[in-house]
């Protein structure tokens, strides 16, 4: 995939640039993609691009196909012109208009040559979106449709024009992990991950996970992913850990017309808020009050406003937190927003394994901020790496205290990370900023780290000094080590 380069990883999220060749552009990811409807602008797609940096947008290419008043013009003018916008456009199929309302007048092959005529820059494929919770029969009979169109897709000319591979599946992990799969195989560009909507409607982001995570897993590290119909703020940490490089939103324009106010955890109605608890200039030369005042249409652009500021700015957080080397503390503050968002965090780590494959191995920092991290990529990535550390002597003492010379070789023990050579208390993990009131799961996984170190070791009797674990974790470590509290003798 030679349009689609990675710059830097934290844990699956990845910095990336995405060459759009027929706009001569190249966009940077993570990013959101604004969903522009061409005949409701809330806010002009030249205001996106000179106030708010946009650098790509989405329209739908079935709603220009179809309309008495724009397929002319977009014809003759181009989507650009029409739409003035300098960036990249990507254009949907009419497939959400199928997932709506059952059927549509037009075949693959005819609206991406529609796509192509009028100038879009990625083109989609008119796939069919599988809600989640279906029976497995009608899930893998809609996949096996989407695949044929999709080879059809792959057949036809579109020039520079880059053309998306839609990975459907339903919830069924399996199903999804063979869609991502073939669609990594068909050589299209960019991997939408399609159908999840209804998830994110329903607040179910631990399914969301699962899925997109069965998905990355087909996939592998080929061309951008696209989760579609990501439009909140609050998810995109998330998401991004997970491997997605694209998101698209109407949520800016939709819930302004709803009077909802976006924040980075969860959604505001105006009419409760006394005052704005944000700096973007709508919110610093506005009121509530002010704003509820307003005209309808006045409102809703102001509104639009300040969610796009929220929007945009989130992507930005999320791009530092990579390049930084937090993303995963980003995730772990961002699920504290919401009980659901926090399900989706807990079932990210249920893939710390998956997460590993493309964490770096260094990075400046380790915050422990929760309980949840001591599931994080890192902590397992230390447990596994036991293996190729040398132990010394027969008789090893593994201490959260001081060293003794009373056995052949002394390790020290760290919280959620467990025993290490002391000769590596320098360097990443085991730089961690912990807190001095260690909760049990942080014990738990360094007597796991124990355990997993003595297995390795049959032969060497094991002394381990703790600093008053609970019994969930003593109850970790093996029978063989002899155990004893730190202050056993205060």
């Amino acid at each position: 995939m030679t349009h689609f380069e990675v710059r830097q990883y934290d844990a699956a999220g990845r910095l990336g640039e995405l060459t759009v060749p027929r706009a001569g552009v190249t966009v940077q990811t993570p990013t959101i993609l604004p969903v522009v409807n061409p005949h409701v602008q809330t806010v002009a797609p030249a205001t996106l691009e000179s106030e708010f940096g946009a650098e790509i947008l989405i329209t739908n290419s079935y709603i220009l196909h179809g309309s008495e008043d724009l397929r002319e013009p977009v014809l003759e003018r181009g989507l650009h012109d029409l739409l003035d916008f300098s960036g990249a456009i990507m254009t949907d199929s009419g497939s959400f208009q199928l997932a709506e309302y059952g059927d549509i007048d037009v075949t693959t092959e005819e609206i991406l040559e529609f796509q192509h005529d009028i100038g879009s820059d990625i083109g989609t494929p008119v796939d069919i979106p599988t809600p989640p919770d279906v029976d497995r029969e009608r899930a893998t009979e809609e996949l096996a449709t989407t695949q044929e169109r999709l080879a059809r897709a792959a057949e036809v000319d579109t020039g520079e024009m880059l053309v998306t591979a839609p990975v459907q599946g339903a919830t069924y992990p399996d199903l999804r992990e063979r869609a991502a799969e073939h669609a990594a195989a068909t050589g299209l560009d960019v991997f939408p991950l399609g159908a999840v909507v209804p998830l994110m409607n329903e607040y179910r982001y631990a399914d969301l996970v699962d899925v997109v995570a069965a998905c990355k897993r087909g996939l592998g590290e080929v061309g951008p992913v696209h989760l579609f119909g990501a439009g909140h703020p609050m998810m995109f940490a998330l998401a991004a850990a997970l491997g997605c490089d694209l998101f698209d939103s109407a949520a800016y324009a939709l819930y302004a017309r709803d009077d909802r106010y976006l924040t980075v955890r969860g959604t505001e109605l105006l009419d409760e808020l006394s005052q704005f608890p944000c700096h973007c200039p709508v919110c610093t030369e506005h009121t509530p009050a002010d704003l509820e005042a307003m005209a309808d249409d006045r409102r809703e652009e102001l509104l639009a406003r300040h969610n796009l500021h929220v929007t945009y700015g989130e992507i930005r957080t999320v791009r530092q937190a990579i390049r930084s080397g937090n993303l995963l503390e980003l995730v772990d503050s961002r699920a504290r927003g919401h009980p659901t968002m926090l399900d989706g965090y807990r079932a990210l780590l249920d893939h710390a394994e998956q997460l590993e494959r493309t964490d770096p191995v260094s990075k400046d920092a380790f915050f422990y901020t929760s309980a949840e991290a001591a599931r994080r990529p890192e902590v397992r990535r230390h447990h596994e790496r036991l293996a190729r550390l040398p132990v010394e002597g027969d008789d090893v003492l593994l201490t959260e205290g001081s060293s003794s010379n009373q056995y052949d070789e002394s390790w020290g023990v760290l919280p959620p990370f467990g025993p290490y050579p002391r000769e590596l208390a320098d360097t990443y993990p085991l730089t961690a900023e912990t807190p001095d009131r260690t909760d049990r799961a942080a014990h738990e996984a360094a007597a796991t780290g124990v355990a997993r170190l003595v297995d390795l070791h049959p032969d060497v009797s094991f002394t381990l000094l703790h600093d008053d674990w609970p019994v969930t974790a003593l109850d970790r470590v093996p029978d063989r080590v002899r155990v004893r509290d730190l202050h056993a003798n205060e």
